[in-house]
């Protein structure tokens, strides 16, 4: 079989294929530059599979992290500053999927980096292992490996990444999960771009069909090339938010989030050093 995904809005620049910084989608925004509207094609792939082995070949969403592109299946609105600056949103080559058990998956593959269109020249290993250790508890390991894009970082990017996930079900109706995030990739000539550490706690309770309450707090960390010189810059933000169902096809998300650094880094509004927001929006599934 096979998937083609379409995209339209504000999340439409960032799943196009801008690692590259050319082709395929990278292109289709829309509106004025800073208006955030954009097309893109973030999956087109074929996939074959014969008895427990898998692969898909072609455009696809990344296994990398816990938070993913498509909005219904996020519990809040907002996304983690690990899932926006730290991990790849979509990748183009092929990837292999192993059920070696009902407990245990294997993940095995060759990207063109991150990001990347069909005419990305960055090439990186894609893999993982995802098992059921307990009846309550699930482990996911990710990692990308390898030469990430061309576009920035003065025409390289080569590294390794990878992502740990913890799920925990504490009871029926409250789920704990554990996210750690590692990155450091370095330029052409071997000096530092980037060095990030991630660390995303969730905590969501089920109340009932219609209601969910749900926490997340995040700790940032990232040094590269402009601020190496500084040390590492720190991060923190904390959110709390509500699912409602008033229907099966309709959810309503409003959260408060509260922002704040340790040493002013830049990347928070007006350069303050906290900021507190509140938002909502509602998917309908049709």
């Amino acid at each position: 079989g096979g998937r083609i995904d379409y995209v339209y809005g504000t999340d439409g620049p960032n799943t196009q294929s801008f690692g590259t910084g050319e082709g395929w989608d990278n292109s289709w925004d829309n509106g004025p530059d800073d208006s955030g509207y954009g097309h893109a094609l973030p999956q087109v792939y074929g996939e074959v599979a014969y008895g427990d082995l898998s692969v898909k070949a072609g455009h696809f969403y990344t296994i990398i992290g816990y938070e993913v592109v498509t909005a219904p299946d996020n519990f809040f609105y907002s996304h983690a500053y690990t899932f926006n600056n730290s991990e790849p949103f979509t990748h183009t080559g092929a990837l292999a999927t192993y059920n070696a058990s009902e407990d245990l998956t294997l993940y095995g593959g060759y990207v063109l980096g991150w990001d990347s269109g069909f005419d990305d020249n960055g090439d990186s290993f894609l893999g993982g292992i995802s098992a059921q250790l307990t009846c309550d508890w699930n482990f996911t390991y990710a990692t990308v490996v390898g030469r990430f894009g061309e576009a920035r970082w003065q025409g390289v990017e080569t590294g390794y990444m990878h992502s740990i996930v913890n799920q925990y079900t504490l009871c029926e109706d409250l789920l704990y999960v554990s996210q750690s995030d590692y990155l450091r990739t370095d330029d052409g000539a071997g000096v530092l771009n980037r060095e990030t550490y991630g660390w995303n706690n969730y905590l969501i309770k089920t109340i009932n069909d219609c209601w969910g309450v749900g926490t997340r707090f995040e700790w940032w960390a990232t040094r590269s090339q402009a601020n190496a010189a500084a040390g590492r810059s720190h991060i923190y933000a904390l959110t709390a938010g509500v699912n409602y169902r008033p229907h099966a096809n309709l959810i309503v998300r409003p959260e408060f989030r509260w922002d704040w650094d340790d040493d002013r880094v830049a990347g928070l509004e007006d350069g303050d050093d906290s900021q507190t927001t509140f938002a909502v929006d509602t998917i309908l599934t049709f």
